[in-house]
């Protein structure tokens, strides 16, 4: 291994560790030729529901190079949200990861900062930082930088620190010092987030049908209406679904993230049914202006609360 490489290497985990990521693994930029046919297979079943954009840029989905040119690395950095406080226990439940700000924002910061230390540290460098907002498939990276596994529930678990992290992407066309890919299941035979899903959205093989996911009905459905073959099942979610991340035995190991943009907006942890039901637009955009509850609008969130209440 070249001593360049290494101290490339070096700089960014540092870096990244300096910007609060709790995880930094770095692969080499190729096609994803497996993942490329598991992703047709998905979507040539409407498993993606009315998520169209899914469906767009099939290519730079499946082969990081073409979405950066000349890409020859990609690093995948880990980013807590465990939160310390819960909810009330009665009131509508709202999934974790959207207790803080909008975690688009707190680390498309991040990654500009990372990128920029690597300019100014390394050289005249060219990359491109994503978050869930560009065609990478980014628990796949994860997996082949080290940080984890991909698990029945679909989400990327880490061994030492369970599922409750976001998961981001900075692609730079640099050689650096490649991880080694993390290539055991340690998921075993548990099928408690199977088990437990309220919709059976998870399936067996690692498959999860995002178009019967509560995630999907509460966040990604525009429609007015909320099919009524959901009655019933939402488990009073109003907005995400925890619990196939809540069962699962490694998230045992979870701890509170240390990101202050991630403590709950008091709101989340303090509302009861009745505020929810009173909540008016104006105060609901005051309220929740940087959160991720602004991305369903009020209509959408409304339209959850009516669901699960006619439904509970």
């Amino acid at each position: 291994m070249r001593i360049q490489e290494k101290n490339y290497t070096d700089i960014i985990k540092q870096t990244a560790a300096r910007l609060g990521f709790d995880h930094c693994g770095i692969a080499k930029a190729q096609l994803l030729t497996d993942d490329a046919k598991r992703l047709e297979s998905w979507l040539n079943k409407g498993m993606h529901g009315t998520m169209q954009y899914m469906e767009n840029h099939f290519d730079l989905r499946i082969d990081p190079r073409k979405l950066v040119p000349g890409a020859k690395s990609v690093i995948t950095l880990l980013l807590n949200y465990f939160p310390e406080q819960q909810q009330r226990t009665t009131a509508p439940k709202i999934a974790k990861y959207a207790f803080g700000n909008d975690y688009h924002e707190v680390i498309r910061t991040k990654l500009k900062e990372l990128l920029q230390e690597i300019k100014t540290k390394i050289g005249d460098v060219n990359g491109r930082g994503f978050v869930d907002s560009a065609p990478v498939l980014e628990r796949s990276w994860a997996q082949k930088t080290g940080l984890g596994w991909v698990g029945k529930n679909g989400n990327l678990i880490n061994k030492q620190s369970g599922s409750f992290f976001f998961i981001a992407t900075l692609i730079v066309d640099l050689e650096l010092e490649y991880d080694d890919a993390f290539v055991k299941d340690y998921c075993g035979t548990c099928t408690k987030c199977i088990d437990n899903c309220p919709t059976d959205a998870i399936l067996p093989d690692k498959v999860v049908d995002g178009s019967k996911c509560i995630s999907y009905f509460t966040i990604e459905l525009k429609e007015a209406l909320i099919p009524d073959t959901m009655k019933g099942k939402f488990d009073n979610w109003m907005f995400g679904c925890d619990v196939c991340q809540d069962v699962c035995p490694w998230n045992r190991f979870s701890k509170p993230g240390n990101e202050i943009n991630f403590v709950p907006i008091p709101a989340i942890l303090n509302f009861s049914s009745n505020d929810w039901e009173e909540l008016t637009e104006e105060n609901f955009k005051l309220i929740f202006k940087n959160s991720p509850l602004k991305r369903s609008k009020f209509k959408g969130i409304k339209r959850n609360l009516t669901f699960i209440k006619a439904t509970s």
